[in-house]
């Protein structure tokens, strides 16, 4: 995120109305009305505005009135063989928390493997590994099933969970995002969405909205 064209560095720091805020090369444009939007994005479908090779978007998920305001963006990417809970919203100040490393918001997966987990990988996952995008580790690993396990990051990394698993020697074979922050939601089926209240918001990072 840039703030008139200066990388943010600081959660300290306060968005005023004349500031120009740019996330991934977009100007956002203030509107008087905050919309945040909580999505299962299915398998085959990309984070993005729109795509050469004409796949399916997130954004085609909305209605036409959310899904063409240039100006709500997705904070936190899913891959296009990924699913799960993604967070789009106009709110440049949420956007900047939830991506701030000192904020430390915990992503939670559910991975499914091809072949049986062994345990004493979860201390390799844990320890941490170089990948292509730099290093990598989890904060939490627990198994769930013989080859299924949640896994808990608070890292962003491009193909992060699918590049640790293959140093181990596994591929995954699905991979659900399930939680951002303290916020779950087990109605959402793919593809569904649902608008975001303060309580919602608030929930992400453990704080409480009366």
């Amino acid at each position: 995120m840039l703030i008139n064209g200066q990388p943010c560095l600081s959660l300290a720091t306060r968005i005023r109305e004349q500031d120009q805020v740019t996330v991934d090369g977009r100007i956002l444009k203030r509107q008087d009305k905050e919309v945040t939007i909580l999505l299962y994005k299915p398998v085959g479908c990309l984070c993005s505005r729109n795509d050469p090779e004409g796949r399916s978007t997130i954004f085609e998920l909305l209605p036409p009135h959310l899904g063409s305001q240039r100006n709500i963006h997705y904070a936190g990417r899913l891959d296009f063989n990924s699913e799960g809970l993604v967070i789009l919203t106009n709110c440049g100040e949420l956007t900047q928390r939830l991506a701030h490393p000192s904020e430390k918001t915990e992503k939670e997966y559910v991975v499914t493997l091809s072949k049986p987990f062994q345990e004493e990988h979860a201390k390799a996952l844990i320890k941490g590994m170089d990948i292509p995008a730099g290093f990598a580790r989890a904060t939490a690993v627990e198994k769930i099933t013989k080859r299924s396990i949640a896994i808990v990051l608070q890292q962003g990394l491009k193909r992060q969970i699918r590049h640790m698993m293959d140093t181990l020697g596994y591929r995954v074979m699905r991979l659900v995002r399930v939680r951002i922050g303290n916020l779950t939601d087990n109605s959402l089926k793919p593809g569904s969405w649902r608008l975001l209240g303060r309580r919602d918001i608030a929930s992400i990072f453990n704080e409480t909205k009366h």
